[in-house]
């Protein structure tokens, strides 16, 4: 069951976030399509931000997730962290430190411009990555992105 954002978990979300993009170098987006059917894209341009309870991603080989929001721009975003010493430190002693997995629940903006600041962060992120060959194809247009506004979220929940 989703839990409202609130100041007080949103920062525990975006750690949770953070973990699990860092192990996986992307995030799953939800989306329902015209017929009903659930459509899930993953996007390694996924970022949150501190306040608002908002975040973005740039939108470059997304097809399906703007035809899926013109008639319907809910989504559920779910980053799991597949850490591999996570994992084995939480198989050992018996829990989990932090959630394997972290859902959030939003409304898809429109499609704009990035703004320089937007630009920079992906930029960041990227890193060394985008000067190599593959990662000027994949990353050398970053002009578009599209917020995600949150209101609720959910943990995976593991027995005790």
């Amino acid at each position: 069951m989703a839990t409202p954002i609130t100041s007080e978990n949103w920062q525990n979300v975006r750690h949770n976030f953070r973990h699990g993009f860092a192990t996986n170098l992307h995030v799953s987006i939800a989306t329902v399509d015209t017929d009903g059917q659930p459509h899930v894209t993953p996007i390694g341009s996924f970022f949150l931000n501190r306040d608002g309870f908002s975040g973005f991603y740039f939108e470059i080989f997304t097809r399906n997730i703007p035809k899926n929001a013109a008639t319907n721009p809910k989504v559920c975003i779910m980053a799991v962290n597949s850490g591999r010493w996570y994992w084995l430190k939480s198989l050992v002693f018996g829990k989990f430190a932090t959630p394997p997995m972290t859902k959030i629940y939003g409304t898809l903006g429109e499609r704009r411009p990035a703004t320089p600041a937007e630009i920079e962060r992906g930029n960041r992120r990227l890193g060394r990555m985008k000067t190599l060959p593959g990662g000027k194809k994949l990353f050398g247009n970053m002009g578009f992105i599209r917020e995600v506004h949150f209101h609720a979220f959910e943990e995976a929940r593991l027995p005790v």
